[in-house]
């Protein structure tokens, strides 16, 4: 099965955000064959091209966030091990077209999705965003993906159900872990080195795997020209991933001056997630979060401002994440709200598209309004760089979604 292709799409009367200069263009925008074809004024288009006048909108690529978990359908996450696979996909795509329609075009997963997810979004039997997935996570045994309590001993670690990871201790199993994982066509290979609030039974002070470990997933990762990236909230565990070579730091609201030396020197990327802590603390456990895991989030909630300021003072390529569970994916916007706090509003519009594109490798293809990317856009109807709130509140303020040159949300009739 596969999509029929977008008829063309001209734009007209909008300003268009260059988010690398961070300026507007005036003018028109088409699209055809999925792609940005041609930017500028009085532009022509073939006799069938859908044309929309967007009244002095303003128009930005569409947006990327790089830490979801599409399957996570519950915040209790221990619970989809023994869940059916069918009833998981099923509310994943209830997630994902969500995710659509507050204008993420292309998500990556960090634990869960697989190649039958993005296959059914790229081939149209689901509406939602591009995914880039990474299959199950790898963790150690009483590490941040070890789901049994400490009463528990067997483990089924059976490939049909909704689980996020995967355990493998020592070197050669975890290279044997990678390397499945890769097998599956996983864009990116997430570890799990540090403790977590969901997981029961480790401290979130703690640091998971050796760097023998560490080494050898990433090791493991470039041989197929994919990258590692890590959980880690703590210094101690975010400076040893990145002595290992991890590319992607999730979380890490405890960073200190190091980390952020390291970050910039490596050329690593930093992906917080403050919403969820928001959202776990004022509904986590309406959600399925349990006890001893809500009690938790209270570690990393308010450190997490200060770990994103150090990051931006220091020159850290920050991406947008969210990593959202349950009934809580509903919040994805709201991550803008709280980092305003923090970032100008350029530098949390590139987050979110241009620096996410360089993180999943895809710099040129999304994350921009240049010709010849994917015809993915949002439209809104305030200037974001004047109140980049205006991006938490996409049903006031996103009339349009556009993806691979489609008009997907219209909120405009």
């Amino acid at each position: 099965m596969t999509t029929t292709p977008a008829p063309a799409l001209l734009l007209r009367n909008a300003r268009f955000l260059d988010v690398e200069s961070g300026r507007y263009t005036e003018g028109e925008l088409l699209a055809a064959d999925g792609r940005i074809a041609e930017t500028g004024t009085r532009l022509t288009a073939p006799a069938d091209t859908e044309v929309r006048d967007l009244r002095g909108g303003f128009v930005l690529p569409g947006l990327v966030d790089a830490h979801v978990h599409v399957t996570a359908i519950t915040a209790h996450l221990a619970s989809l091990a023994t869940t059916s696979p069918l009833y998981v996909g099923a509310y994943a795509a209830q997630i994902m077209g969500g995710m659509l329609d507050r204008g993420f075009t292309t998500v990556r997963d960090m634990a869960g999705a697989d190649y039958g997810l993005a296959a059914a979004q790229a081939e149209g039997a689901i509406r939602g965003p591009r995914l880039a997935f990474g299959g199950r996570a790898l963790s150690q045994t009483g590490g941040h993906g070890d789901n049994r309590g400490p009463g528990a001993h067997l483990r089924d670690d059976h490939p049909c159900c909704g689980e996020h990871s995967r355990i493998a201790d020592g070197v050669d199993a975890v290279r044997a872990a990678a390397r499945d994982e890769l097998r599956k066509g996983s864009h990116h290979v997430k570890v799990m080195a540090s403790g977590g609030v969901a997981s029961p039974t480790d401290r979130i002070d703690s640091t998971q795997y050796s760097m023998d470990e560490l080494r050898a997933v990433v090791e493991e990762a470039t041989a197929f020209n994919r990258y590692v990236a890590a959980h880690a909230y703590h210094a101690r565990a975010v400076n040893r991933a990145l002595e290992a070579g991890i590319r992607s730091v999730e979380h890490g609201n405890l960073i200190d001056d190091d980390s952020v030396r390291q970050l910039v020197e490596r050329q690593a990327f930093l992906v917080p997630t403050l919403v969820t802590y928001w959202a776990l603390q004022k509904e986590g456990r309406e959600f399925g979060l349990p006890e001893n895991s809500w009690r938790k989030v209270d570690e990393v909630l308010h450190a997490g401002l200060g770990a994103l300021e150090r990051a931006e003072r220091g020159g850290v390529r920050i991406a947008y994440g969210t990593d959202l569970l349950g009934g809580m994916h509903r919040h994805q916007n709201e991550e803008f709200r709280i980092r305003a706090e923090v970032q100008r509003p350029l530098a949390l519009i590139r987050s979110a598209t241009s620096i996410a594109a360089r993180l999943l490798g895809q710099e040129g293809e999304i994350g921009t309004l240049a010709p010849g990317a994917r015809a993915d856009l949002v439209v809104l109807d305030a200037d974001p760089l004047s109140d980049v709130t205006v991006l938490a509140d996409p049903d006031r303020h996103m009339p349009l979604v556009v993806q691979d040159g489609r008009v997907v949300t219209d909120r405009s009739r």
